[in-house]
């Protein structure tokens, strides 16, 4: 007998039924949701005891709610990977050919003159090459490794936020979704991401959103009388309830498809690097073989499907971030012109040498002659290995992981790292007023209630007792019974308001008033509601409807004062006495009361009631008789002809912090605007102390209604022309739905009347602003009010809520941005030195002045030092008296073109003076033309510590892109640049004086060393004459990556997979993530392996179906065969798997594959959902047909479900479908981040 009365596997089961079959399945199983409660020893009003022990036991028994996360990348791994830059992997085998020649004597050569001891050490370049190749390799494997464990805890932290309301020992308790179990009470409110299976036993007005499972967008009513059953990563879309969790982690729905993408995951792994090894058509080849398993389908069905397949693609394909598109193009195209450079330097070398040698000189060619041709490869490999700047990859992720590790301690949860830059570049921000600008700690702090208005909370006393009863009652009743105000511990603190925070300061009032509201609770617990019309942005009211004690019923409504009182016929007036209310005392009451109040800064509320009694029972005006049960769902009836009992005033302070925080944005060249559902006298009273509208300005503020009216041409569509009319003078938008905030971002973002194009930062906290969210440049929830479906939109989460916190994010933003760009600038002067004086080196004097490990050890300089050094640097006020780069600035400045240029032109023409009069000057024996294996020259030594000297200094030049004359400002508060640049200088000193031939050097007396620094400080000294170029002169076209990358360009790599993308060079290693369950179905290869296995444990469909679905027949009335050559109709294919679907209530994606008889060339897909039709118990099965799998040698991917949208007919909706968000950070933990 199992520990608990039902086990693991029973609730499983449970759980794949739906409607009226699982009602049906509870009751005759369990004995209802009560006897499920006892079976699984909890109490449906308590909740579960809080006792750790007990809580550990049930994760034994039931699993625990997470979903293990894919194993973590090993160390070696990881080397693996860095090892497979190509130009590493040349180094490699060059280095390793080298060192076996060197040991290679060819006969007759021993008396030829060499020194024995020369040629003893040849061997020594070689093992040094191979060292250095080690150490790089090392260090990016390094990197790699401390970054994936940083995105990793970064996720962990991401998890930790999202937390869930339960019933613990009678307590409603917040805990970690991490931390639920089997047995739990979960309360389940409006905006809330479900994290795990269950069964309601109590609901509100309950709609849920299944569309992350089914792919169904239409809202799912839930009760435990129609509809019992609560899916893992569902969203609430209305109403609160209480659920009784009955499945966890991997056994939850979720969990299940999951577990089952994963083992998909790592079969298309397997299968792909197998096809690599085996060579042939490559990547094709993979793509092939995997996408055998896949159902064929036809022709027309493509060309019928070929819209939406186009939308999938899209999606499908990384969208990248402004800066990182502008990088990858950057670093492709020098990539481009230093494998030119590089293939021209060896060309020429090895032209030379054989002319010289064999032609001149009249040689006969040797084996010893590879000798010579392996080091001009050597050579080559090495100038491309400086010329490609992998270290800006490197650059940009330290710098954006450091910044967000950084932002974390400033409130900002960044949850896609690209978000951090882009903040840098914003130009505009929509903020949210409740919570954002204000405090959120809403108090009623004036009143009007029987017709005398108070200026701060009456006596209890002095108001008619029937009003204030019924006053309370409706506040305390119509309001989510998880809102409470906890009194504080201590006299004189604050109390702690939990749940709803307007709710809390109108509870907060009825406790001023001296009574409490858990009391009326207590006399009115939840169960005994008959029907709650829940808060939402479209009703902006709730209202409750409560049995009367003598029969009848009591509607209790609260909501926007303008709202409420349009559905108000009477007023409680003096002394609580009813009075007719016209819609001239409606009026009156607007001028008198609603706006006096607005212009302080109050949100208004008005609470009414209405009265139904049976006929006979009729005694007063306001009540409204009924001889049968009212329609609860004629919501405008049941709301309609109300009595208003009060109107009352809420106070939410501005932030104290705030108004100057605005001020920095517009000093920073940023656009603030608010966009909030309140009254517009209201939003006009904030924004002005908060500093959004100054008077004397010429801003507007216009309500929703307005806003749209002014944008909408005769038909009704969004124009965007009007739009640019009004969006530049409008600072608050009032009483505005979330399609309004949604409208206003993407017109901002789509216009084109700046000269540079807007960058939109937007705040939201409801399950609506997802949209807006998405559509915006950068998306920030609210970490305290905001939903959990704005939390999943957003990128970054505010978790203080507070908008100084968007500042700082700015900054940080800004920061990223400049320290790449200084990167930039250190990076591609060395870059153009290096490639120069090897070039030229190899054209003049059939040698490289800079040798193989010299130049391995100046790419590791500016590569991975430069890049951790300069992309540390910690971020100034400074940075927020400029304004913002936006959309179509270019990535290098006219004024970095000209220190570039500048500071390379120095370089050059020492070094150029050095190589070919250095022995001159410093009186020592030339280094050219110096013999193979020759000893090492003091010439070149000179010549490659300039170098490095110079790159030193100008490491310091670089800190400063905007042309400050200061270079050495803020250069010790970052302790990370200083010890690199010591230690970068110390181990030159090394290198020169001990190098000897490991890094072909000789060892420098003083004074050569003090013309060595002297040349580097030099550099500093050549700064400021560069400095006082001024930029206005240069040609306005002297920028690289100005405008916006392309996005077609042949240049850009197509990440169409991110999963098969993860090579070091060139590309940065975002952890992919499994955010969204969209994930792509590329391959099922590993579902047909254990296909009847499958269908045992899911109990989905019976093998037999399965295996006459495999042969490719159907019998049913007739028999069909089907071959390769006529694949079945589809309508055949529909009927086939309803039979397949009929005897399971599952109704998720089911996947079956089809042999073919041949092999085919065209393999194809079918994903197919069976939604329950509830009162049949029978399932409809919808099977889409995928378009030809194959386009192009690449298998297209088909999504598994659709991704979430608040509400499919809106008008918004085709645009959301098209948004993709790059770069998540994830790695699953929990099933509700999914």
């Amino acid at each position: 007998m199992p520990e608990y009365g039902a086990s693991l596997e029973e609730l499983r089961a449970l759980m794949e039924y739906r409607s009226a079959e699982a009602k049906e399945k509870i009751e005759t199983d369990y004995g209802g949701t009560t006897g499920l409660c006892e079976r699984l020893k909890t109490d449906p009003n308590n909740g579960l005891p809080n006792n750790e022990e007990e809580l550990e036991r049930r994760r034994n028994v039931f699993g625990a709610n997470e979903i293990p996360p894919h194993p973590p990348k090993c160390f070696l791994q990881l080397v693996w990977e860095a090892l497979q830059d190509v130009t590493l992997v040349i180094l490699l085998v060059s280095a390793i050919v080298s060192l076996a020649l060197s040991f290679y004597r060819p006969p007759g050569e021993d008396t030829a003159g060499s020194d024995d001891s020369e040629h003893d050490a040849g061997w020594i370049e070689g093992v040094a090459i191979l060292i250095s190749v080690i150490v790089v390799v090392l260090v990016t494997a390094l990197n790699d490794y401390t970054k994936e464990r940083q995105f990793r805890g970064l996720q962990a932290k991401i998890e930790t936020e999202h937390r869930f309301f339960v019933l613990r020992g009678g307590q409603s308790v917040q805990v970690v979704v991490n931390e639920l179990v089997v047995g739990d009470i979960a309360q389940i409110k409006y905006g809330d991401l479900i994290p795990s299976d269950g069964i309601i036993i109590q609901s509100n007005d309950l709609k849920m959103d299944e569309s992350s499972l089914t792919g169904e967008s239409d809202q799912i009513r839930k009760s435990p009388e129609h509809d019992p059953i609560i899916l893992s990563g569902t969203h609430v879309m209305e109403g609160s309830g209480k659920m009784l969790v009955t499945a966890v982690g991997v056994n939850s729905q979720t969990g299940i498809i999951m577990t089952l993408l994963g083992a998909a995951k790592t079969v298309a792994e397997e299968e792909r690097k197998t096809a690599k090894r085996e060579g042939g058509d490559g990547a094709s080849g993979a793509e092939e073989g995997t996408a055998q398993a896949l159902l064929d389908s036809k022709g027309d069905e493509a060309m019928a499907n070929g819209k939406a397949v186009a939308a999938a693609e899209s999606d499908g394909k990384k969208e990248r971030s402004v800066l990182q598109a502008k990088l990858t193009r950057l670093a492709i195209q020098i990539g481009y012109a230093g494998s030119f450079v590089a293939g021209c330097t060896v060309l020429i070398l090895i032209i030379r040498f054989c002319i010289s040698r064999y032609a001149i000189d009249g040689k006969s060619f040797s084996l010893a002659d590879f000798q010579h041709f392996i080091n001009f490869l050597i050579i080559g490999v090495t100038v491309l290995v400086v010329a490609v700047p992998e270290g800006l990859p490197l650059a940009v992720t330290l710098s954006l992981a450091y910044s967000v590790k950084k932002m974390m301690l400033d409130n900002n949860l960044v949850r896609h790292l690209d978000a951090c830059e882009t903040m840098g570049n914003a130009t505009a921000i929509c903020s949210d007023k409740t919570g954002t600008l204000t405090t959120n700690r809403m108090t009623v702090v004036q009143s009007f209630v029987n017709d005398v208005h108070y200026k701060d909370t009456p006596k209890i006393e002095s108001l008619d007792q029937n009003t204030a009863k019924l006053m309370m009652d409706c506040i305390s009743i119509n309001s989510s019974y998880s809102s409470q105000v906890i009194p504080p511990k201590q006299l004189g603190e604050q109390a702690t308001q939990l749940g709803n925070k307007t709710e809390c300061g109108m509870l907060g009032f009825v406790l001023a008033l001296g009574k409490s509201y858990q009391e009326i609770r207590d006399r009115h617990p939840e169960e005994t509601i008959p029907k709650v019309y829940t808060f939402n942005s479209v009703r902006k009211s709730m209202s409750t409807v409560i049995n009367l004690p003598d029969g009848g019923y009591r509607v209790f409504s609260k909501g926007a004062s303008e709202i409420v009182t349009k559905r108000c016929k009477y007023f409680l007036g003096k002394n609580g006495t009813l009075t007719k209310f016209s819609s001239k005392d409606a009026e009156n009451l607007v001028r008198d009361v609603i706006e006096p109040m607005a212009s302080d800064g109050l949100r208004t509320i008005c609470v009414a009631y209405k009265d139904y009694v049976p006929s006979s029972k009729k005694t007063a005006d306001n009540q409204i008789a009924y001889s049968s049960e009212p329609d609860w769902e004629n919501e405008e009836m049941i709301v309609g002809d109300m009595t208003a009992i009060a109107v009352l005033g809420i106070q939410d302070p501005v932030r104290p912090e705030v108004p100057a925080a605005i001020t920095r944005c517009q000093e920073a060249g940023i656009t603030v605007r608010m966009v909030t559902g309140d009254n517009i006298n209201t939003a006009r009273s904030i924004a002005t102390a908060c500093g959004i509208l100054k008077p004397g300005e010429d801003f507007i503020a216009l309500e929703g209604k307005e806003f749209n009216a002014r944008i909408r041409d005769e038909n009704g569509e969004v124009s965007q022309e009007k739009l640019d009319l009004i969006w530049p003078k409008l600072r608050v938008l009032a009483r505005a739905q979330p399609s309004d905030k949604y409208v206003l971002v993407k017109g901002i973002i789509d216009s084109r009347v700046t000269d540079s194009r807007e960058v939109v930062a937007v705040t939201g906290d409801g399950t609506n602003d997802g949209p807006a969210l998405k559509k915006a440049d950068v998306g920030f929830a609210m970490g305290i009010a905001g939903t959990d479906v704005a939390k999943e939109a957003s990128d970054i989460i505010l978790t203080d809520d507070n908008f100084t916190s968007i500042v700082k994010a700015v900054m940080w933003g800004r920061n990223v941005y400049d320290s790449i760009a200084k990167f930039l600038q250190f990076q591609l002067t060395v870059n153009v030195v290096a490639v120069v004086v090897a070039f030229v080196g190899a054209c003049a004097i059939q040698d490289t002045p800079l040798k193989a490990v010299q130049m391995l050890w100046v790419n590791l300089i500016m590569d991975t030092l430069a890049s951790l050094a300069l992309a540390t640097e910690m971020p100034t006020e400074e940075l927020l008296k400029r304004k913002p780069y936006g959309r179509t600035s270019p990535l290098i400045s006219r004024t970095m073109c000209k220190n570039i240029l500048g500071h390379a032109v120095y370089q050059l023409v020492i070094l150029f003076t050095l190589i070919f009069y250095g022995e001159v000057c410093f009186n020592i024996p030339s280094g050219r033309w110096a013999p193979l294996h020759s000893p090492p020259s003091k010439h070149f030594t000179i010549v490659f510590n300039t170098f490095v000297m110079m790159t030193l200094f100008n490491e310091i030049n670089a800190r400063k892109i905007h042309g400050e004359r200061n270079i050495f400002k803020g250069l010790f508060s970052n302790p990370i640049y200083y010890v690199i640049w010591i230690a970068t200088m110390i181990s030159q000193v090394v290198i020169i004086q001990f190098g000897g031939r490991w890094f072909s050097t000789s060892a420098l007396n003083t004074t050569e060393w003090l013309w060595c620094l002297a040349f580097g400080v030099g550099t500093l000294l050549w700064g400021q004459i560069v400095t006082s170029i001024p930029t206005g002169s240069l040609p306005a076209n002297m920028t690289i990556g100005s405008g916006e990358a392309p996005t077609n360009d042949p240049l850009m790599p197509d990440y169409e997979d991110s999963d098969t993308h993860e090579k070091r060079s060139g590309q940065i290693l975002w952890v992919r993530g499994l955010t969204r369950l969209q994930t792509q179905l590329r391959v099922v290869k590993a579902f047909r392996s254990s296909l009847e296995e499958f269908d045992e444990r899911r109990s989905i469909a019976s093998t037999h179906s399965v295996q006459s679905m495999r042969g490719g027949f159907w019998s049913g009335g007739g028999r069909h065969t089907t071959t390769a050559a006529s694949p079945e109709p589809a309508g055949q294919r529909i009927a086939m798997a309803a039979i397949t679907h009929r005897q399971s209530p599952q109704p998720y994606p089911y996947y079956h594959h089809q042999q073919p008889r041949t092999p085919s060339p065209q393999p194809h897909i079918v994903v197919e959902n069976g939604t329950s039709s509830g009162n049949n118990g029978q399932a409809a099965t919808a099977a889409a047909a995928a378009p030809k799998a194959e386009t192009n040698g690449k298998t297209e991917k088909v999504p598994l479900v659709q991704q979430w949208s608040p509400d499919t007919n809106s008008s918004y909706t085709q645009t959301q479908r098209s948004i993709n968000k790059s770069m998540s950070l994830d790695t699953p933990v929990s099933v509700a981040h999914v």
